[in-house]
């Protein structure tokens, strides 16, 4: 028998990180409900070259162009048709200021004729060259887009600061070092706004990853930017307001499958690595982490179960590093997959969120896919995450009769509320006000700056993760063997999780949910 551990003291709600993270969420998302409006970074552009191949193609196509106009004068759209005149002109002169200049003009009078095929056709024939995509480089730069990034950057340096002074944190390396953690998720957004990286689907979270991941494997990572490192938090004030996107309609739709689901995932999957860890010889307490890890949601699973068992704190901190390392490979190659066998967009969410052993993995993830996978994979996520209370519950009482350990912690309410994932509450609540009490014109006017606020706490989650990640510390703890059960189960919850996700979300059993 080894020495006891120390049990996790739980601290006081305005030192929980989950808490937190809901103040901090819910205040941005009242401040945008209210009034405030900030003009957000952009990070949309195209190479030179590439905008020239695009306008060579329109140019290939201009009898297309030309037989459009035809059809707009003779239903009476003038004015469209006037502006694809200019258009062709402009595609002419081969000038890609006019040409950026006449496609929005084009595409503003293609969205007042949108119900007629003709004004369809021609947003179609204009998709390649739309501005979202096709500004310059130096528009990213400019110091008026880098004015909005600095204004955001001081607005999120102080709410974070706050977070870590009431967490106990270093104060003055976190000043120092959440410029640098910013910089690299501005940068990582910069990287994924090219219009050739949103071709291959390489979205911001695959190079914030990438970014955190070149630095710590090229310096030593100093202190004072460790304590810049909070994915965490930054991961769950993202979760928050991503809440407000996700109507309770929609949760509804799929919510009783996606229990279920869960259900069917927590428990096979569990049992199925407890059993693997104990034949590669890992021992309980550690299998016991990891179980609860790899089968319900990732770090916040990881850390109930510790306090659970009142665990080892340095076995929970290889659970939730080996959470966050498998989880890289897994968000980019299981997108591709779905792409690749084109798996319904459904059945895919609802694949990823149960899954992805961390719900921002999740969202990423999804965003690389479609907006309804995103938004299946986060309900999805969010069924497993409610189970964790009954978990960390059902493994107390199970832990405390297998190890007879006297003067243990009891299960109790309490110690349920304390290890439930906090921020699912904010998420909620969010969901529930933009649901319900908001007019729906309020709610789609500020979906574009709630999912750019959104963006950027993810980005900085990201790159944190690649700051702390080390692929070296997996070999080195037990010969690597929790590594191989953890990932030995996770590759067992793809092909289990795939199965039940086609069964009860591909329309086989059950009306396929109409989420949009």
């Amino acid at each position: 028998m080894g020495t006891p551990t120390q049990p996790l003291i739980p601290p006081r709600w305005w030192q929980n990180e989950d808490w937190l993270a809901v103040i901090a969420g819910g205040l941005l998302i009242a401040a945008v409900v209210a009034c405030w409006r900030p003009a957000l970074p952009g990070f949309s552009w195209m190479t030179a070259g590439h905008f020239a191949a695009e306008t060579r193609t329109l140019q290939v196509r201009s009898t297309e162009l030309n037989q459009l106009q035809v059809a707009l004068t003779g239903q009476g759209e003038t004015g469209l048709a006037n502006a694809l005149a200019e258009l062709s002109t402009a595609l002419a002169g081969s000038d890609p200021g006019a040409v950026r200049v006449v496609t929005k003009r084009v595409e503003t009078a293609a969205e007042k004729a949108v119900p007629s095929e003709a004004g369809k056709a021609v947003q179609k024939f204009i998709a390649p060259l739309l501005g979202k995509r096709t500004g310059p480089l130096a528009a990213v730069v400019s110091a008026s887009n880098l004015q909005r990034a600095a204004v955001l950057a001081l607005i999120y340096l102080g709410i974070a600061a706050v977070v870590v002074k009431l967490m106990g944190g270093r104060m003055l390396g976190f000043l120092l070092g959440f410029p640098v953690v910013f910089a690299l998720a501005w940068c990582a957004q910069a990287l994924a706004g090219n219009a050739k990286a949103n071709e291959f689907g390489l979205e911001y979270v695959v190079f914030a990853l990438g970014l955190g991941l070149l630095l710590h494997h090229t310096i030593a990572i100093p202190e004072w930017l460790r304590q810049a490192v909070r994915t965490e938090f930054y991961i769950k004030t993202g979760l928050v307001i991503l809440g407000a996107g996700i109507l309770f309609q929609e949760i509804m739709q799929a919510g009783l499958l996606g229990l279920t689901q869960s259900v069917l995932v927590v428990t096979v999957v569990w049992y199925f690595c407890f059993w693997l860890a104990r034949r590669l010889r890992v021992d309980d307490e550690f299998a016991v982490m990891l179980s609860t890890a790899v089968s319900i949601c990732g770090v916040s699973a990881a850390i109930a179960a510790c306090g659970a068992i009142q665990g080892d704190r340095k076995k929970l901190s290889y659970v939730t590093s080996l959470v966050l390392i498998v989880a890289v490979p897994m968000m980019i190659l299981m997108p591709w997959v779905v792409k690749a066998y084109h798996i319904p967009e459904i059945v895919a969410g609802a694949w990823l969120g149960g899954s992805l052993d961390t719900s921002g993995s999740v969202v990423a993830a999804g965003a690389l896919i479609s907006e309804p996978a995103m938004k299946t994979g986060v309900i999805v996520k969010f069924s497993q995450n409610v189970l964790i209370g009954g978990a960390a519950f059902g493994l107390s009482i199970w832990w405390t009769m297998r190890q007879r350990a006297a003067g243990g912690q009891r299960p109790s309410v309490r110690l349920i509320w304390e290890r439930f994932p906090k921020f699912v509450i904010g998420f909620m609540a969010a969901s529930l006000v933009f649901s319900f009490a908001l007019d729906g014109a309020l709610v789609k006017e500020t979906k574009s700056l709630l999912t750019g606020l959104r963006n950027f706490w993810f980005a900085l989650a990201f790159v944190s993760i690649g700051l702390e990640t080390k692929f070296t510390d997996l070999v080195r703890l037990e010969g690597g063997r929790p590594a191989f059960a953890f990932i030995g189960a996770q590759a067992f919850n793809v092909i289990w999780t795939l199965i039940l996700s086609w069964l009860l979300f591909g329309g086989l059993l059950f009306a396929v949910p109409n989420i949009r």
